[in-house]
């Protein structure tokens, strides 16, 4: 039987005509195997599915058609303002059954290539800090969610995404639902946002740990305790105002450099002095996220996370001073460092094995085994021979992360932990 005609209204940015092409007649839950893709879901109060459309991955939620127009707006508000969240495709609403009964609305989300529910990275065999570093950077976003004027209201690991940056993971938003944008948060909203997310993930984790994929000796209350800390040293960091003696002029620059460490750009610096000029205060107005990344950017074009980018921008550092080059200009050294050394890097990684992780990812490994390599040898292992072995004998057993098909979260192998290998088996 055909199905019945419908009146569907589709909002989108930038429509798809491919978005036609999908089983909106058909509720979310009973949609083909062939439409869908088999990604890993984290937990979901609503209907999540992922469906391949246009050569990608685009993710479908069933919501109440005013709550997706509002999260839909919210998301778009939040990719304007640089803050790392989920892409919004559109909403479509008018959809009915084969017996022209009413389903619900549904948002769509490109899927974030690369990333992972927090789920999908526990396994038997991960590091014990897996938990720490995922609140490391749940803290970091909550903090930049914060900065914006954006109350998450239901702050949670299942609520967000994770991708690796080196030897940490960034975090990105997933579920805006239950959100609201201010131009300015109080103090009372902050602290409310941060105990939902310490009370959350408490239980998050105490659930992983009756699944055993987390170590029974784990704190689970000591780790969301961790957040809230972590949480309130960033927010100092970046927003308390600093007073200092007028001949201590040097720690505006000190402060700067600080919060250039921490990977934060100052945009604006307030600066006043007491009536007499006697003394300074220094508070920062405005500050951006990227501060490595975008340095990158600016050097070799490459688009890649805060972590992935210090990594390497030391490693371009560390050529530039091999070379004997720190008298020339900086854009000419890093255009032959990426020319040199990262893309041959790169390129030697088989066609087949490249979906495994992102590019900046592996060179972050390859500098790591390369390392490892050097260290057992005794001697300066050159890239091209380290890139042969980590081809060999570490990235085949590495999960594809840009799309990790059919497997549950106890099945993803460990993906922390890069294996020790034999110095014999160096291929060169």
């Amino acid at each position: 039987m055909s199905p019945t005609p419908q009146r569907l209204q589709i909002t989108a940015a930038s429509p798809d005509p491919a978005l036609l092409d999908l089983p909106w007649h058909i509720p979310l839950e009973e949609w083909p195997a062939e439409t869908l893709a088999a990604l890993p879901r984290g937990i979901s109060r609503h209907i999540v599915r992922f469906a391949k459309m246009s050569g990608r991955v685009v993710a479908v939620k069933e919501i109440g058609e005013t709550v997706a127009y509002r999260e839909y707006e919210l998301l778009r508000q939040l990719r304007r303002l640089d803050v790392p969240s989920v892409e919004p495709v559109g909403v479509i609403t008018g959809r009915s059954d084969a017996d022209g009964e009413r389903l619900e609305a549904v948002l769509i989300t490109k899927h974030l290539s690369f990333s992972l529910p927090y789920r999908a990275l526990f396994s038997q065999s991960l590091r014990p800090d897996t938990a720490t570093r995922l609140i490391d950077a749940l803290a970091v976003l909550m903090v930049r969610l914060h900065l914006v004027g954006f109350y998450w209201g239901d702050v949670s690991l299942s609520n967000t995404l994770f991708r690796r940056d080196a030897e940490t993971f960034a975090a990105y938003l997933v579920d805006a639902e239950t959100g609201d944008l201010h131009d300015r948060l109080s103090d009372g909203q902050r602290s409310y946002d941060l105990e939902v997310a310490r009370v959350n993930i408490i239980g998050e984790l105490m659930d992983l740990q009756a699944g055993e994929f987390l170590e029974e000796d784990v704190d689970a209350v000591a780790i969301g305790d961790a957040l809230a800390e972590r949480y309130g040293e960033l927010w100092r960091a970046l927003t308390e105002s600093e007073s200092f003696t007028f001949g201590d002029r040097w720690r505006v620059q000190a402060r700067i450099d600080r919060l250039n460490d921490l990977g934060f750009d100052v945009g604006e610096l307030d600066i006043t002095t007491d009536v007499d000029g006697t003394s300074v205060r220094i508070q920062p107005k405005v500050v951006d996220a990227g501060h490595h990344s975008r340095r990158l950017m600016r050097l070799t074009g490459l688009d890649v996370q805060e972590n992935q980018a210090r990594r390497l921008l030391n490693d371009l550092d560390e050529y530039r001073a091999a070379t004997d080059r720190q008298r020339e200009d900086e854009s000419f050294v890093a255009h032959d460092w990426l020319t040199e050394i990262f893309e041959p890097a790169v390129r030697s990684v088989p066609r087949d094995l490249r979906g495994k992780l992102e590019p900046a990812q592996i060179y972050h490994e390859l500098l790591d085994h390369r390392w490892y390599l050097s260290e057992q040898q005794g001697r300066d292992v050159p890239m091209q021979q380290a890139a042969k072995s980590y081809v060999k004998t570490i990235l085949p057993t590495r999960p594809d992360e840009q799309a990790i098909l059919g497997v549950q979260a106890g099945e993803i192998p460990d993906t922390d932990m890069i294996p020790q290998v034999d110095p014999d088996q160096l291929i060169g």
